[in-house]
């Protein structure tokens, strides 16, 4: 794949202290399973990898995507192939789910910090 990073993609500031981030930007949660069967890590870096070749630089990702921060390892993992200085990650977290899709927040430090 040609990397095309430096095509000119339209680009939002977000906040006050000059973040530029991509107008468009990936949501990652799709690629372990979210909508639909997860991808193998090879397969969803390829993707990310694809996006960033088309001016993607904003990605989206939490530790509710997937078993185990699946999704947020397999972001690591892209995200390690790319111009770091060009991407601009986020996360969220604190939210639980249960086996049967019930969903709870936990916002405590020790939480936050792990």
């Amino acid at each position: 794949m040609e990397d095309r990073s430096d095509i000119e993609t339209p680009k939002v500031k977000l906040g006050s202290q000059g973040l530029e981030v991509s107008r468009l930007g990936f949501g990652c949660g799709g690629l372990s399973g979210i909508y639909n069967a997860p991808l193998s890590h090879e397969a969803g870096c390829s993707v990310i990898q694809e996006a960033f070749n088309r001016g993607i630089t904003f990605y989206d990702t939490s530790d509710a995507y997937g078993q185990d921060h699946d999704n947020e390892i397999m972001v690591g993992k892209a995200l390690k192939q790319l111009t770091q200085e060009k991407v601009q990650l986020a996360t969220k977290f604190g939210i639980l789910k249960s086996d049967s899709f019930e969903f709870s927040v936990n916002g405590t430090p020790e939480y936050v910090r792990a």
